[in-house]
């Protein structure tokens, strides 16, 4: 007799419902070959951790085998120490993507040193290495000449077929009949947890929790079975999900976060490239572009709970959310009840910036004290030198007309002498003044100068010193625009 929690697994490797991916035995070569290092990338659900755990259990009482992941720390320790120690035997790194550059750098060396030794008692270590997509060909940048010695993997989601095979040797174990096998296929899309989790579901509400006596023919409706499922990972996702919707540091109009996370839930794959997912949607375009260069990377540093659940390669901008049943989470989640939750105001458009700010060469200092005290409290802000890379080849002026004119919030401008006779300050006061009216525009006057299309009246923040320092700054300028924006 069986238990329903032994045949579907969904913590753990299953020993029944194991399907092998078709290049099993490939793989399995290159784990005990002496020296060769083995990488084994794919997407999350994909089965990378059980096809490799598999193989080990096979090779068990031939060949020593440590497993260290890099999630844990005290086995991050253990991972940094295979560098310096060198000890033999085969060490299987998970998340291998996740360890620092310098440390991947070093295993890679490390990886190559013994590929290179002919002897099959080499005592170097001999490295698999676990990672999502595109690790491997990462891993060859680091170290080029690494390519030839290395076997390179990639697993993917299952076929129909494969599907159909899990379900069967599950249902024959618990002597059941699952239905509309092609529904499970599309609704896992091939997610061997996945399936795993969705079959379990189904029997345990066909209260099959054992194998049968006799044969009995199970019903469900996949609207039932999805929502078990997410009901079930609420608990463990929901906190994740909401501290990395709400950003750094909560104002009810900063929700870039969000909706980054609501259409990579929308996609296919779970790891995703966010230059290719801004291109693909320009509904999103402006608040993917202004998180994807530090702000992200900032979020998950501060945030531990959401870096357990969330991972960001700040250089390549790939995004993956690796456990597959957060993923499957995030795809049913309600949104409009999270967007709630959270706390966010309806907006009717996507700012790529929060502020937008103007200013001539002679107050460049004070600018971009600004903005970096701004920044400091999870504003987005366009200041032109932190981001000429991404419009070289572009001309400014387009540029400026738009993110002047309509794609920031709010605009700042530090008005003087110089801002009225410069040329760049004047283009970019006629891109913004059209704002004025609608109280868009924040005037920081630095002098007395008059400006046509800014009325002498317009409320602004007077801040006419030569010598300032940054506590004036934050109490004078920043805190009254972060108050103004909320």
């Amino acid at each position: 007799m069986a238990r329903l929690e032994d045949v579907f697994v969904t913590e753990g490797i299953p020993a029944l419902t194991f399907i092998q991916p078709p290049n099993f035995s490939d793989i399995m070569l290159d784990v005990r070959r002496p020296g060769k290092p083995v990488i084994v990338e794919g997407q999350s659900g994909t089965g990378k951790t059980t096809c490799v755990a598999k193989i080990i259990e096979k090779l068990h009482g031939q060949i020593p085998v440590t497993y260290l992941r890099a999630r844990e720390p005290k086995e991050l320790e253990r991972i940094t120490a295979l560098v310096s120690e060198r000890p033999a035997g085969i060490f299987v790194v998970d998340d291998f993507h996740r360890l620092p550059k310098e440390l991947q750098i070093a295993l890679a060396d490390l990886a190559k040193a013994a590929a290179e030794q002919t002897n099959d008692q080499s005592k170097l270590p001999k490295l698999v290495l676990i990672g999502i997509n595109e690790v491997g060909s990462d891993l060859i940048q680091l170290v080029p000449d690494i390519a030839k010695r290395t076997g390179i993997h990639r697993i993917k989601p299952g076929t129909q077929q494969d599907v159909a095979s899990l379900v069967a040797r599950g249902s024959e174990a618990l002597r059941v009949r699952i239905p509309n096998g092609d529904v499970i296929f599309a609704e896992s899309n091939g997610d061997y947890w996945l399936t795993q989790q969705l079959c379990q579901s189904i029997c345990a509400l066909n209260n099959v929790l054992d194998t049968k006596d006799v044969i009995e023919d199970l019903s469900f409706d996949l609207v039932s079975v999805r929502s078990r499922v997410v009901d079930q990972l609420k608990a463990a996702f929901y906190p994740a999900v909401k501290e990395f919707c709400r950003g750094q540091r909560f104002r009810p109009s900063n929700d870039p976060y969000f909706k980054l996370l609501r259409v990579v839930g929308q996609q296919t794959a779970s790891v995703v490239d966010l230059n290719e997912l801004a291109n693909a949607n320009p509904e999103v375009r402006g608040s993917i572009n202004n998180v994807k260069e530090h702000r992200l990377g900032d979020l998950l540093e501060e945030k531990p709970i959401c870096a357990r659940h969330f991972y960001y390669n700040q250089e390549t901008k790939n995004f993956a959310i690796e456990d597959p049943a957060l993923f499957y989470f995030l795809k049913h989640l309600d949104w409009n009840a999270l967007r709630s939750d959270c706390g966010f105001r309806d907006a009717k458009k996507d700012y790529e910036w929060d502020f937008a700010i103007s200013f001539a060469g002679e107050n460049r200092e004070l600018a971009r004290a600004i903005a970096n005290n701004l920044e400091t409290l999870d504003a987005r802000v366009f200041l032109d030198e932190n981001y000429e890379a991404n419009y070289l080849g572009r001309t400014w002026g387009d540029q400026f007309k738009r993110i002047f004119g309509q794609d920031s919030r709010l605009v700042i401008c530090l008005l003087d002498v110089h801002h009225n006779k410069k040329v760049w300050p004047t283009f970019e006061r006629d891109c913004f003044t059209p704002r004025v009216k609608d109280a868009e525009v924040i005037p920081i006057y630095l002098d007395d100068t008059a400006f046509v299309g800014i009325p002498s009246d317009t409320h602004g923040i007077m801040f006419k010193k030569r010598d300032w320092t940054e506590n004036q700054i934050i109490a004078e300028i920043v805190f009254p625009l972060m108050e103004r924006l909320n």
